[in-house]
This record gives structure tokens, C-alpha cells and sequence, in this order.
């Protein structure tokens, strides 16, 4: 997510098959070579535009996608769809649980028939001031009212970011130890949450504020959106922890193909496990000059996609695994020298 520096103080071009209606062309640029770690914008012009986008959210046929548009830095999210039609991405809507409030990181199910996202909307009519973790179920091709998740999910803190793997087991990103921003998981027990774990030292560290954590359905990796991890880039990067004997690995760093100087948040994969769906903020800002721009440049930039707010983009997810796994494997255990 996503909430820039409300969280921390406060995820395109699929095969195009001309005769299906599966995971159709999401852009039409070239395809990278098996291996290759290539990412691609989605939509460009219409998911992908001027204004700010992340947490792009595939349904699990490829034929829907939900994604947050903000007015920077936080003062308002809202959560919209578009879906894919002859072709094409159709002009986006808000969702019809979504407009009033900051509603932010849409993350479907592995079946997706029930969207988390993180909202700060009243709680039985009170402003309860803080973000939470709330879920809204599919049934006959429409979303019910949102609801809280139940159990010990939300706390007294914000509440951010939240997936859930196939048996229910939710991560999450919170607040509630000393305000740094970490990410927790909870059994689903009885239909109700179990009080929330830390995932450690190797994951949660003092300094370190992680504000999404995208878990495999397997349980197998986490993907994670952090600010001042060792290893970063110079911004929020992308990172993954990889589940060994029980416990998680020291996250890694996804590579320079992905994280930038910019900031790289809001990660996703599809259902089919094969793409890497997140946000950029990389352009306009970041891009080395050698002489002063004029006024002109400068207005035609901030117009233009790549003008330093977020946009979408997806990656072949394999080849980008098998690099972190092995990064992984060159680095030091923790209390081990280099």
C-alpha cells in the first residue's frame, strides 16, 4: 500500500490470445524471454495514467481488475475496477462500496470471492480514527457490505494491509507494537481470528516499517513493501521471505530489474501464480538531467504517465524468485560476518 506516509508516518503485458477469455493482453508491448526479468506497465492511458494508482488486484480469471486511485499523499483512496472487453480495459469505476471513505489495498482471496482492504470508515457510526481491516464477500456477481474481519485482526492501532493463504491464515501489516509499522499472522479458528503472531527478528526489525505483506496461497513466500530495510534501493522496495522448516527466511531484496530509486510498494500475484502484479513511482523525478529544465518541461512532465505518482506494472514472477532464492543463499545468516 500504498498509504505513502500515512502508513509509514503515512504491482502488463499478459500473452494476447486472440480467442480467450482467460488471462487476456493486459498491454501490447513485447513479451520478455523466459528468464528474463522484464516488467511492463498495465493499461497505460487507462489503469496506468497521470494520476495515482497502486494495488493493482487481478481477478483470478484475468477478466477483472481492481486497483486503488488516491490524491497524494493521503487524503482520499478509493478502490475501482475495470475489465478486460474485446480485448481492452474498459474505463474504470469505483466499486459501489467505495467513494466515501479512504478505502485502500484491495487484496482478493485465493478463490476470490472475498476482497480485504484497509479502511478508515466509522465503526457503528464512530470515527475510530485509525485504519482497519475490513472484508467484503461475492455472491451472484456482487459485492456485500463491508464488514470488520472478525477476531483479533484489528487492534487499537492501524491495521493496513491484509492476504490470506488457502486454510484462511491471514497476514497483516500493523501499528500496534511501539507504532513502527510490522507484519503479523493469525489462525483462522472457528471463524474467528486468533491473536496475531509476530513473524520474528528476521522479518520485523526495529527501524524497518512494512506496510504490505502478500502471502502465497501455499504459505510458501511473502511478499513485502518496506521502507529502510538493509538493501533497499534508496525508497520503499519489494522484498521476499521464503518459508524454510517452519519459520521465514531473511527477506531479499527482488533485484534492480524491480526496485528502483523510486518507490516499489503493493505487491500481488496472480491466481495462476505466474505474475508479479505492483506499484512505481518511478519517471519524471528520477531521471538523470545534465542541464536545468525549463518551466515547459517541467508542466509537460507532471502531465505525463510517468510524472513520479504510482502506476501499475506486472512481471513474469518465476524468474524473479529464482534470483531472490539465489541472493538468499549468498546471504549471510543473521550474526554471521560477511
Amino acid at each position: 500500500m500504498s498509504f505513502l506516509h500515512a502508513k509509514a508516518r503515512r504491482l502488463v503485458a499478459i500473452f494476447l490470445f486472440a480467442c480467450s477469455v482467460g488471462f487476456a493482453a493486459l498491454h501490447s508491448h513485447a513479451h520478455a524471454a523466459p528468464g528474463e526479468i522484464v516488467p511492463e506497465m498495465i493499461g497505460e492511458g487507462v489503469l496506468s495514467t497521470p494520476d495515482d494508482e497502486f494495488g493493482a488486484t487481478p481477478s483470478p480469471d484475468g477478466t477483472t481488475i481492481y486497483f486503488d486511485k488516491t490524491v497524494p499523499p493521503h487524503y482520499l483512496y478509493v478502490i475501482c475496477e475495470s475489465h478486460l472487453v474485446n480485448g481492452k480495459w474498459s474505463a474504470p469505476e469505483v466499486v459501489p462500496f467505495s467513494g466515501l471513505y479512504r478505502d485502500s489495498d484491495p487484496v482478493l482471496s485465493p478463490d476470490g470471492n472475498t476482497m480485504y482492504f484497509a479502511s478508515d470508515r466509522p465503526v457503528n457510526g464512530k470515527d475510530e480514527h485509525r485504519f482497519q481491516i475490513w472484508q467484503v464477500k461475492r455472491a451472484e456477481n456482487k459485492w456485500s457490505e463491508p464488514v470488520l474481519v472478525p477476531g483479533a485482526i484489528n487492534s487499537e492501532a492501524s491495521q493496513v494491509f491484509a492476504s490470506v493463504t488457502n486454510d484462511g491464515t491471514m497476514y497483516f501489516t500493523s501499528s500496534r507494537k511501539n507504532g513502527q509499522y510490522d507484519i503479523y499472522r493469525s489462525k483462522l479458528v472457528n471463524g474467528n481470528y486468533a491473536e496475531a503472531e509476530d513473524l520474528g527478528p528476521l522479518v520485523n526489525r526495529l527501524g524497518v516499517w512494512s506496510l504490505e505483506a502478500w502471502v502465497a496461497p501455499d504459505e510458501s513466500y511473502l511478499l513485502i513493501g518496506s521502507f529502510g530495510r538493509e538493501g533497499g534501493y534508496g525508497n520503499s522496495d519489494l522484498f521476499v521471505s521464503f518459508r524454510q522448516g517452519g519459520a521465514w527466511s531473511q527477506p531479499v531484496n527482488l533485484g534492480p530489474e524491480i526496485n528502483t530509486a523510486a518507490r516499489e510498494y503493493s505487491a500481488r500475484v496472480s491466481a495462476d501464480g505466474k505474475w508479479l502484479y505492483y506499484a512505481s513511482e518511478m519517471g519524471f523525478p528520477y531521471e538523470k538531467r545534465d542541464h536545468p529544465i525549463s518551466y515547459q518541461q517541467f508542466t509537460d512532465s507532471m502531465k505525463a504517465v510517468k510524472n513520479g505518482l504510482g502506476n501499475l506494472y506486472r512481471v513474469h514472477l518465476e524468474p524473479v524468485l529464482t534470483a531472490a532464492k539465489a541472493r538468499l543463499a549468498q546471504t549471510p545468516a543473521a550474526g554471521e560476518k560477511k
